[in-house]
């Protein structure tokens, strides 16, 4: 199991719900070998926690501000996140929406 360098918080605006953000994000970082999690939150946005190399995060935080083909993202929001928090991750998942 790879260790988490580097960890994020990015909170992903605008047309992101209902297009396949969350599944499209998932499938991005599993291909970069991301840790982590996304879900939807209450107020239309997604919300995600990306762990992994600072290459790794750097190139999720890149697709995020893109997302896939039907969404339209406005703003993704990032902060510093504990790469301790995903020790329990050996993937990334999509979680239960808050």
């Amino acid at each position: 199991m790879n260790s988490v360098l580097e960890a994020r918080r990015l909170v992903i605006s605008g047309q992101v719900q209902g297009v396949s953000f969350r599944a499209a994000m998932v499938t991005e970082a599993r291909r970069h070998g991301a840790r982590g999690w996304v879900r939807n939150l209450t107020g239309g946005q997604v919300e995600a926690v990306i762990g992994g190399s600072g290459e790794t995060v750097a190139l999720m935080i890149a697709w995020a501000r893109r997302g896939p083909p039907a969404a339209l993202v406005t703003q993704v929001l990032v902060e510093e996140a504990q790469p301790e928090a995903l020790t329990d991750y050996e993937h990334f998942i999509q979680i239960a929406s808050l």
